[in-house]
């Protein structure tokens, strides 16, 4: 049996450029996973099944778990065998932490275990199943480009830094958060206040959000939420992803706690946590570190 670990991620910047011929937005964006995680458990069975526990999520073929076992399978031209799959949600769904892309990284690196096949082999399938999914093969603080295939570990990294997460209580569709940025003509973001930001980050990498603005005018009151919490925080809020999640850093984990503790209490999730050294993981791999917790919510 395999037990995995599936962490989010938030986008410390995200530059998108127009869209292509093939109609995808080409982006440059810094990413960075957390100890808030999902779990997903893993072994050889009669018949393929997927419990899910915590979101409410199709566990049928189209779930990305799923379609990331076959993809596998398929190229390298084996049948895989039936698997009975339980996946502990606790990263918040369709928030821009990128939960189901780091669950279908999970699934490749598990199946991949149980068929005996090399990481290459994985690392050229993970593009296929998602476009965040090749990130969470190597997590860490990242920068990512192309469609998000194009994955490089950033030099020298955070280190020692807390984030506290909040999810507002609505979602955001990812295509059309794109297709708004469209419509809008490409505006840039908001940027980080450098005093906001550890020194590691305060030169170098341009750090907004793009899709920033298209999220607001599909749902101002994203713009609401932001602005209370940096109010309430005293710091710099950016958006991670196509949104709706909002978040801060901190110097401490005590610090993040308080933030979150400050949250509205009508949003979905508010989580303090920690930066993450690496991607998904099975459990006691030497490649994760950090703190044992998934995050602290509220």
């Amino acid at each position: 049996m395999g037990d995995w670990e599936a962490p989010a991620k938030v986008n410390l910047s995200l530059l998108v450029a127009p869209p292509r011929r093939d109609g995808y937005h080409p982006i440059r964006s810094l990413v960075q996973t957390l100890e808030w995680h999902d779990r997903l458990t893993v072994e050889v069975a009669d018949e393929d099944r997927l419990d899910v526990d915590g979101a409410e999520l199709d566990p049928g073929p189209s779930n990305l778990v799923w379609v990331a076992a076959d993809r596998l399978a398929a190229a390298v031209s084996r049948r895989r065998p039936p698997l009975d799959v339980r996946l502990v949600k606790r990263v918040a769904v369709a928030a821009g932490l990128g939960g189901g892309s780091a669950d279908a990284a999970a699934m490749l690196r598990a199946v991949a275990e149980i068929m005996g096949v090399g990481s290459d082999v994985v690392a050229s399938v993970a593009a296929e199943v998602g476009a965040d999914v090749p990130l969470f093969l190597v997590g860490g603080t990242c920068l990512i480009e192309g469609r998000g295939e194009q994955v490089t570990r950033w030099r020298p990294g955070l280190r020692g830094v807390a984030v506290a997460v909040v999810v507002p209580p609505f979602e955001l569709p990812t295509a059309a958060v794109y297709r708004t940025w469209d419509r809008l003509g490409g505006p840039a973001g908001p940027r980080w206040r450098s005093e906001d930001l550890p020194p590691v980050l305060r030169s170098g990498e341009l750090l907004r959000n793009d899709l920033y603005p298209a999220a607001v005018e599909l749902r101002p009151e994203l713009a609401d939420w932001r602005s209370e919490l940096t109010s309430a925080w005293g710091v710099e809020v950016l958006m991670s992803g196509s949104g709706p999640s909002l978040f801060s850093l901190f110097p401490s984990p005590d610090e993040a706690e308080d933030a979150v503790a400050a949250a509205p209490s009508e949003a979905r999730a508010a989580v303090a946590t920690v930066v993450r050294g690496g991607g998904v993981a099975g459990r006691g791999d030497e490649r994760r570190r950090g703190v044992e917790s998934g995050g602290s919510d509220r």
